[in-house]
């Protein structure tokens, strides 16, 4: 986040800085509470306005999946990978709720505490 900042403002200003992607932000989705490395990762959902996207200055590539084609081991980011289960098994239920996690060092997937 940037100094006068809101979290949505900065998920829409990232999401155009690293897939020059035009959003229309939903509800916050998940909060992933990371202490080990004093952070906090916050993730919306949200609609993509348009089919105009491609990597900005700090991505290498964008790429939209089916949920089977997702390649799970390359994603760089636990909470990312968390944030993604979440959402593909709320999307199966119907139900979309808010995800509140704490993920500590020590835990393997699967471990994370909801708050």
């Amino acid at each position: 986040m940037e100094n006068h900042e809101t979290t949505a403002e900065a998920a829409i200003r990232e999401t155009q800085e690293e897939a020059c992607a035009n959003v229309e932000l939903d509800e916050m989705f998940s909060f992933i509470d990371l202490p080990c490395i004093d952070q906090v990762h916050i993730f919306y959902r949200a609609r993509l306005l348009d089919a105009n996207f491609h990597p900005g200055d700090e991505s290498l590539e964008t790429v939209l999946f089916d949920e089977a084609d997702i390649p799970w081991d390359d994603i760089a980011f636990r909470s990312t990978t968390l944030t993604l289960r979440h959402y593909f098994d709320d999307r199966r239920t119907g139900r979309w709720r808010f995800h509140a996690i704490v993920q500590r060092a020590t835990q393997k997937p699967g471990q994370e505490s909801a708050q």
